[in-house]
């Protein structure tokens, strides 16, 4: 990471943790299970101005950088269980398809092993179900 990088970064960390003390300053220690459903689903041209083009611009699309980061959330197994479920959407809503999805989370069982891919399978047809009922 470059200078400008990391003091971007620390910023958006050190104003996050201000905006959570300012709502409500007992959000500090808040268990992040279920997080997810507070947080809606991005546009996918939102998605592609934050994550695809601000950070690298000539790198990663929106849809291939959020892959890469079920895989790398699918080997933190249990650990990650909201960030992942938001992700999926992310991704979803980004172009990923749920085959794509599926195929980098069996990917990672070599990685995290088989618990970890079933249990990111698992949370991954929880989402896939949700955003059916969504759009019928």
């Amino acid at each position: 990471m470059n200078d400008d990088f990391t003091k971007l970064f620390k910023t958006m960390m050190e104003q996050g943790q201000e905006m959570v003390r300012a709502f409500n300053p007992s959000l500090e220690n808040m268990s992040v299970k279920g997080f997810e459903n507070f947080i809606p689903t991005m546009t996918k041209d939102m998605m592609e101005m934050w994550f695809g083009r601000t950070f690298n611009r000539e790198g990663l699309d929106a849809k291939t950088r959020l892959l890469v980061t079920i895989a790398a959330l699918t080997v933190l197994g249990a650990h990650a269980e909201a960030q992942l479920k938001l992700t999926i959407r992310h991704a979803l809503e980004a172009g990923a398809t749920k085959r794509e999805i599926a195929e980098v989370i069996w990917q990672m069982s070599m990685f995290g092993g088989l618990p970890a891919m079933q249990k990111a399978l698992e949370m991954a047809q929880v989402v896939f179900a949700e955003t059916e009922e969504k759009n019928a």
